[in-house]
């Protein structure tokens, strides 16, 4: 019997989400047309033996989450439920808090996957890598190649290239370390919770050293830098290398590029949700998402990589390119939509033109991946996508440019490079 674990996060995280995470949790914002975590749910439930899928964060439960719950139980016939931390216990103290529920019916093993990776999931390769790589206690980390300056961004594994054994971890180093890093999905054992004890023995002893004042601070364990580090080099912990497609989402930029991904892959997994061209309908080039209750003009031109909301309206002669428009927006006659994510309920108006710069890896180097650009550099407005917050009103024969709208905003003139509070 297998379980897997989604760590979510909480409101305190996903800042570079904004302005999109005040309307929605960041797990929850749709990703090639249906929620991010879904992806995550759909690829642990095809894994044979899945008994439950847990989800682990310290956001409060709302009517979103628990109607997403809902449906993604209905839809993949599995058993899905959220535990919520009492604070922000850090990857390994979530689990440890909640390892009665995870060990609950005795699970040979777990995945355990954050919810702001983009992947392939090849979760039965890893199951299948176990089981031929030390011994039955063992874990396993999925580690991919990236290139050397942008390796230092990310966990680094060292490995033995015989045995895939990790040898040396380092957690964002300061000079380089290895090439393969760390894609935050890992498949343990029940053994796990012993490492991570130790680790918790170890905060507690701290914390009574502490001058008693009547309030203790909840303990974070992170498994990278806590115990990643130190199970290094034991025998204990092993990498399996993915040479398919994996990206981070941690901010906007990276979920149109995480989107782009998504829809190619839906060729192969889920073909009936991509657009295509027929009579009466709108142009479409290269993979396209549409909702059923989306309604566009014939004249319309969309993607590449497009993904269309609920209830979305598009007019005569509108392009749309590389973008996200969530439901209920409304893109008027020959407007123009290039690198943005257009909000909920928002407007754009006729012949205006809103546009932001892409942040894709580079495409001549096969192991970039993409950069987490701070949002200002050199005290200016990094360019990057344009986005659009809820129920914004962009006027016709304007144009946004590399900016940020946040929510409620009705525009009366053109923008460029500017964050519009």
């Amino acid at each position: 019997m297998l379980k897997a674990v989604i760590l979510i996060g909480g409101p305190q995280k996903g800042t570079r989400f904004r302005p999109l995470s005040f309307e929605v949790p960041k797990p929850l914002f749709p990703v090639a047309g249906v929620p991010m975590l879904q992806h995550h749910i759909e690829a642990c439930a095809k894994v044979p033996n899945m008994k439950e899928i847990l989800l682990i964060g310290f956001y409060q439960p709302n009517e979103e989450l628990t109607r997403f719950l809902f449906t993604s139980q209905q839809e993949f016939k599995i058993t899905i439920r959220y535990l919520q931390e009492y604070a922000a216990l850090g990857t390994g103290g979530g689990l440890y808090h909640f390892r009665d529920q995870i060990l609950s019916g005795g699970p040979q093993a777990f995945f355990v996957l954050n919810a702001d990776v983009c992947s392939e999931f090849p979760l039965p390769e890893m199951l299948a890598f176990h089981q031929e790589h030390g011994d039955p206690s063992s874990l396993v980390i999925l580690g991919t190649t990236a290139n050397r300056t942008q390796s230092l961004n990310y966990g680094c594994i060292v490995e033995n290239e015989e045995t895939n054994e990790v040898l040396h971890y380092v957690e964002k180093p300061g000079t380089f370390v290895s090439d393969i890093i760390n894609c935050g999905i890992y498949l343990f054992t029940p053994d796990i919770f012993q490492h991570i004890a130790g680790d918790v023995w170890g905060l507690l002893s701290l914390a009574l050293e502490e001058p008693a004042n009547g309030w203790h601070r909840a303990a974070a364990i992170r498994l990278e830098q806590d115990i990643f580090t130190a199970l290094a080099g034991q025998g204990k912990l092993y990498v399996y290398k993915t040479l398919s497609f994996w990206s981070q989402i941690k901010s906007a930029g990276s979920a149109i590029y995480a989107s782009r991904l998504y829809l190619n892959r839906y060729h192969i997994t889920h073909p009936e949700r991509l657009a295509c061209n027929q009579d009466g309908g709108p142009k479409i080039s290269g993979t396209v998402y549409i909702h059923p209750t989306a309604n566009i003009d014939p004249s319309a031109v969309l993607g590449p990589n497009v993904s269309i909301g609920t209830g979305v309206t598009i007019g005569a002669g509108v392009r749309v390119r590389e973008s996200i428009i969530l439901h209920g927006a409304s893109l008027q006659d020959h407007c123009c939509v290039l690198n943005c994510i257009v909000g909920w309920d928002s407007t754009i108006g006729k012949w205006a033109r809103v546009e932001g710069t892409p942040s894709d890896p580079n495409p001549n180097d096969p192991y970039a991946k993409i950069d987490s650009e701070t949002l200002f550099r050199d005290s200016k407005l990094t360019p990057s996508i344009t986005i659009l917050g809820c129920n914004v009103t962009i006027p016709s024969e304007v144009i946004i440019l590399n900016s940020i709208v946040l929510p409620h905003k009705d525009l009366n003139r053109s923008f460029k490079n500017q964050i519009i509070l």
